[in-house]
């Protein structure tokens, strides 16, 4: 498939059309998707705006989907515009609480020159701050000059491995045409189903849809106020943004999302503005009994289970795949890590930055100005984090319309670097000339405003697609974010 940029409505490309394939997907369906274009959007020397377009493009099309199969009605078309995608890639940006920008990333994470090359830290959280400065033999209090000297003699590899063994991330940023992990092979989605007979179908009507917090709810199938994740129960493990992302898009198409976070472990308050739309919010100790025993009674009814931890963190609270499927079958269970499923780093910390740095990815946005030094660059947006989050979504929303045909539990795992390695090797790249000239898009029509616990919040609002000639246009979520763990630990 090709794409033609200058038309309105340009039809789906090969990068959705991988996707699709990737998530086993109907081909057919593909010709449903069509994209409206937006000059200026994601700019960047890799096809980070083919790679967001294909995974908001190939959720819309699998809630379009699964509506079809709850109604018993044709798929309709869906239209993604690309202004709404560029705007959403980057909504932690647009975030504005009671008018106050938020930090999206503190004085100690960044590139750092070492001996040898560079170094990415993030010591977003205080106690990956507390690990960093530990690791390398500096005091507390410690700002960006003392970093910037400690790090400055010392080989970029070394730094990378000290840092990890006390617990701290930062990774040695790889050179052009390298990466400090290897990315041949790796998957953009692995599912497995596990089982047969569907433990608890859905509903074959979508139940109503509940009042958006601005502007008319259309749902996004069908024109009638009933969304396709209606009545569907997901129990959200996830932090920071590739897991939040996908688990607050299935709650803007009606499910019900309960996010359980340990209260012995910090959380940005911002990123939880950010992807808290549309979810409840509740705390539990899962290293208490107490806590498991909450856990496993909201497992019995839960639909969907997504978790953002390393590869076997939370297998010790009886939350290993095998072991959740085995207990309730017909679960569907998605998984999340940063480095991938297998490997000498798969149980490393990571995030986006991390990745984008070990895997090559900066070193080829790297600043082409001499004055620079070399410095490397990033992508115009955490386009690994988003763009995950809604392959994701979109796998969980295909995993419930496939157990409606065939019953059985599923099984997904994602990662960042698996979608890494898809922006580098598995869409054709774009002339950057072709963009170069583009005035930057105006992210206006894609934002609003809305009272919430945390204050007046300014927000981007979701890219996901909807039906062609749909009254009111996108669907808005049914509630802004509340305070972290402020709800209780139960279903609707």
């Amino acid at each position: 498939m090709t794409r033609n940029d200058t038309s309105d409505d340009a039809p789906p490309d090969a990068a959705t059309a991988h996707a699709w394939t990737a998530l086993g997907g109907d081909p057919a369906l593909l010709e449903r998707v069509a994209y409206r274009p937006v000059s200026g959007g994601l700019p960047a020397r890799l096809p980070v705006a083919e790679l967001a377009r294909a995974t908001v493009g190939v959720c819309s099309l699998a809630a379009a989907e699964l509506g079809a199969r709850r109604s018993g009605g044709a798929v309709p078309a869906v239209r993604v515009d690309e202004g709404a995608v560029a705007t959403a890639f980057v909504s932690e940006r647009h975030l504005r609480i009671d008018g106050r920008k938020p930090t999206n990333f503190a004085p100690l994470s960044g590139f750092w020159r070492a001996a040898d090359g560079w170094v990415r830290t993030h010591a977003n959280y205080p106690h990956h701050r507390a690990r960093l400065l530990t690791a390398l033999g500096l005091p507390a209090h410690s700002g960006p000059d003392d970093l910037a000297a400690a790090l400055a003699g010392r080989p970029a590899r070394a730094v990378q491995e000290t840092v990890y063994a006390a617990g701290g991330l930062a990774v040695a940023v790889a050179r052009p045409g390298e990466s400090e992990i290897p990315l041949a092979g790796m998957p953009l989605i692995e599912s497995r189903r596990i089982g047969e007979g569907a433990a608890r179908p859905l509903p074959e009507t979508p139940l109503p849809a509940h009042g958006p917090i601005s502007g008319p709810t259309s749902g996004v199938l069908p024109a009638s106020g009933v969304l396709p994740a209606s009545g569907v129960r997901v129990l959200d493990l996830t932090r920071v943004i590739a897991g939040p992302v996908a688990t607050r898009t299935l709650a803007l198409l009606g499910a019900d999302v309960l996010r359980v976070d340990s209260p012995r472990l910090p959380e940005d308050p911002d990123a939880h503005a950010d992807t808290g739309f549309g979810k409840r919010s509740t705390a539990l100790d899962l290293a208490a009994p107490e806590g498991r025993r909450t856990v496993e009674a909201l497992l019995a009814d839960a639909d969907v289970v997504v978790t953002g931890y390393r590869p076997g963190a939370l297998d010790r609270f009886g939350l290993a795949p095998d072991s959740l499927l085995e207990r309730h079958p017909g679960l569907i269970v998605a998984q999340l890590c940063a480095w991938g499923w297998s490997g000498p780093w798969a149980g490393r910390r990571g995030f986006d930055s991390l990745v984008q740095a070990a895997t090559g990815i900066a070193a080829i946005e790297a600043d082409a100005d001499p004055d620079a030094g070399g410095r490397p660059g990033a992508l115009p947006a955490q386009a690994l984090d988003h763009g995950t989050g809604y392959l994701l979504a979109a796998a969980v929303l295909r995993a419930l319309t496939e157990r409606q045909e065939t019953g059985g539990g599923r099984h997904l795992r994602f990662s960042l670097a698996g979608t890494a390695s898809w922006l580098m090797r598995g869409i054709a790249p774009v002339p950057l000339g072709r963009r170069a000239d583009s005035p930057a898009h105006d992210p206006a029509p894609w934002l609003a405003e809305t009272a919430s616990d945390l204050g007046q919040l300014r927000y981007a609002r979701s890219p996901v697609g909807f039906p062609v000639g749909s009254p009111g246009g996108p669907p808005d979520w049914s509630r802004p974010p509340g305070r972290l763990g402020a709800d209780q630990p139960r279903w609707l």
